[in-house]
């Protein structure tokens, strides 16, 4: 059999309602010798009974539950495509995704990442807020990330696509990573090699319950993103120490995180101004505007001391 170009890595945690139309994006893809392997990740919904019309279209795994992390690796393990494009189950593709991201691939070698930006859309189709994300990032970006914790405008995981040569000089996803296993990707890819940006929303990021869009974040939600943010610091410079590179992180340069510190415990005219300071200085967003914008909002909407944290804004 011709070795397959490019692998599709789709993993499903009981979200049998939605990966049919994910699949069928990929059947859809204009480019020939595309691989499809999907990971369920011992879902108790209708998920296998949805999957198995594929069998014949697709490699399909089923494993005792461990997580998306667990999840992605089995996929890669069982793929043998040159680039690796991954896929959420409940997220789907434009046509001409898969041609886009090898023919950027094809123009440089240097490219260990390749992404594009997602349209936001409820799960009838209706797209709703503006393409994720908004600023957009190439090039050689592994000295400004370390200056900003690894924070960046990243891609949601079906936006990223990977180089296996890539993969293998990274290694597998950390398993402690059971969600947002996708920081692996954004974090660590632009260490092993320069990143290109598509400007086009090449596919749909589906709006709905267990997404990253909440109209209400609450203490118990920004005490478990400081969590996630405080593992993925640690875990990327046990990476960089692991292979000799300079780099390191710091949570006092992670602004998101600083952020959601200051909400819990609230703050004085003197919190909101270092808050601002930080914000505009942060080097985690390239944008000037959008930058200040984030910085005045974050210190604008600073609770006070003993303020009910019932407030209706996302912080990631």
């Amino acid at each position: 059999m011709t070795r397959p170009t490019i692998s599709v890595l789709i993993n499903n945690y009981n979200y049998g309602r939605f990966i049919g139309r994910a699949i069928d994006s990929v059947l859809a893809q204009t480019v020939p010798d595309v691989e499809i392997v999907v990971v369920d990740d011992g879902s108790s919904d209708q998920s296998r009974t949805v999957l198995e019309p594929y069998g014949k279209q697709a490699t399909l795994l089923f494993q005792e539950n461990k997580g998306q992390a667990a999840a992605i690796n089995a996929a890669v393990r069982a793929s043998a495509g040159d680039i690796l494009c991954f896929l959420d189950a409940d997220d789907w593709w434009a046509p001409e995704k898969l041609a886009a991201i090898s023919t950027t691939f094809d123009a440089d070698d240097r490219l260990s990442l390749v992404y594009h930006r997602l349209q936001p859309a409820f799960s009838d189709g209706t797209p709703t807020l503006k393409p994720i994300p908004r600023t957009l990032c190439s090039g050689d970006m592994s000295s400004w990330i370390s200056r900003s914790a690894g924070c960046w405008p990243f891609p949601m995981t079906s936006a990223i696509a990977v180089r296996r040569s890539a993969w293998n000089a990274a290694g597998d996803i950390p398993e402690q990573f059971r969600i947002s296993a996708d920081f692996w990707l954004t974090g660590i890819y632009p260490f092993l090699g320069h990143i290109a940006a598509l400007p086009s929303s090449l596919g749909c990021y589906r709006i709905h319950n267990n997404t990253w869009y909440r109209p209400v974040d609450d203490a118990a939600m920004l005490r478990k993103r400081m969590a996630h943010w405080v593992a993925t610091v640690n875990v990327t410079n046990q990476f960089l120490s692991s292979r000799n590179l300079p780099a390191r992180l710091r949570l006092t340069d992670h602004f998101p995180y600083q952020v959601a510190s200051a909400r819990i415990e609230g703050g004085t005219m003197r919190t909101r101004l270092q808050l601002a300071v930080k914000g505009i200085t942060f080097a985690g967003e390239p944008n000037l505007m959008r930058r200040m914008r984030d910085a005045l909002r974050a210190a604008y909407t600073l609770p006070r001391r003993g303020e009910d944290l019932g407030w209706a804004e996302d912080v990631k």
